[in-house]
């Protein structure tokens, strides 16, 4: 003989439908291996930027007073921008690096954990706010030796 579904009120339907559904996630602490790796890539960009800073004053000073294009004076500024250019990557590689451990993470996981995600966010705009900056410096330089 089957019994018949009992017709007792079920759980769910012991909850109010009235109340809000809360939608914050549990954070959690940062993974330890994530915030190692995002840390260093941090300060690689934050102790680079010095090394460009020196280079961007010189190749300004060279940019500033370079005679027509293929001039040896020009010559010299392009030499110098494209060493600005080589100091630059130090930053974008770290940018890149960022992207790829939260890409990984999500291909990984399928999901990036909150905790995890702002901690991927907050290193990716530093170095991004390093990484515009340099860029920026470096459009400038190309645009004042493209005359």
């Amino acid at each position: 003989m089957t019994s018949e579904p009992s017709l007792a009120p079920r759980a769910a339907e012991s909850i109010d439908p009235r109340l809000p559904i809360p939608d914050t996630v549990p954070t959690g602490p940062v993974n330890a291996e994530l915030a190692a790796r995002l840390n260093a890539l941090v300060e690689t960009a934050r102790a680079a930027a010095p090394q460009f800073n020196v280079q961007e004053s010189e190749a300004t000073r060279l940019a500033d007073s370079a005679g027509p294009m293929a001039s040896e004076s020009w010559i010299a500024a392009q030499q110098a921008l494209s060493r600005l250019v080589k100091q630059h990557g130090v930053a974008t590689r770290a940018a890149g690096d960022i992207d790829a451990l939260a890409a990984n993470r999500l291909e990984g996981q399928h999901w990036i954990r909150p905790s995890d995600r702002e901690a991927i966010a907050a290193a990716a705009a530093e170095v991004g706010s390093i990484n515009n900056a340099q860029a920026e410096a470096i459009r400038r330089l190309n645009s004042q030796l493209a005359r």
